[in-house]
């Protein structure tokens, strides 16, 4: 009963497939009826094949790695995520390049995070440490002296500081491997 359901998802797969696939022969085949009636010298085919070949190679990268992380992250049987993983490697040349570049976005993502969590950090102490106008302070909840004490004010900024501690742990300390 398994080995059907899995033919006749993998037949809807094909079919989906075809129906995507008609358009882009379509695009294609005008293409290829454009270039025929051009009259392009060498150089503009040589710089044609390689502008064509450079976005091909792009697009089957991204496709890639995008597949490998689809079926990494599917809530499958294991074994089942094993074979679909051994099917990629078997069909798919992976390359380091790939995977730095992937890997410099991630850092680069995780270090904005960083940023607006300090960020966040320096706002809430500045709000703490610099004196705000009488307005703005709104009233005291616990009072040190006659004249002192934490003002709503000063638990607003340590919440502002709490979140912006939070950003970075997240940020730096986040154990997801797919973000």
């Amino acid at each position: 009963m398994a080995d059907k359901k899995k033919i006749s998802d993998e037949l809807k797969n094909f079919e989906e497939l075809e129906k995507e696939d008609r358009e882009l022969q379509d695009k294609l085949g005008e293409f290829i009826m454009l270039l025929n009636e051009s009259k392009l010298d060498s150089d503009n085919v040589k710089d044609l094949k390689h502008k064509i070949n450079t976005a091909l190679d792009e697009k089957l990268k991204d496709k890639q790695l995008k597949d490998v992380r689809k079926v990494a992250s599917a809530e499958m049987n294991k074994l089942d995520q094993l074979d679909q993983l051994e099917v990629l490697l078997k069909n798919n040349h992976f390359d380091s390049r790939s995977v730095k570049s992937l890997g410099m976005t991630q850092v680069l993502y995780r270090g904005i995070k960083s940023i607006i969590g300090l960020l966040f950090v320096t706002l809430g102490f500045a709000m703490i440490i610099m004196p705000a106008p009488p307005y703005f302070e709104m009233f005291t909840i616990f009072h040190f002296t006659r004249d002192d004490g934490v003002t709503l004010m000063d638990l607003i900024s340590l919440i502002i500081v709490a979140v912006g501690i939070y950003i970075i742990f997240n940020a730096l300390f986040n154990l997801k491997p797919n973000e």
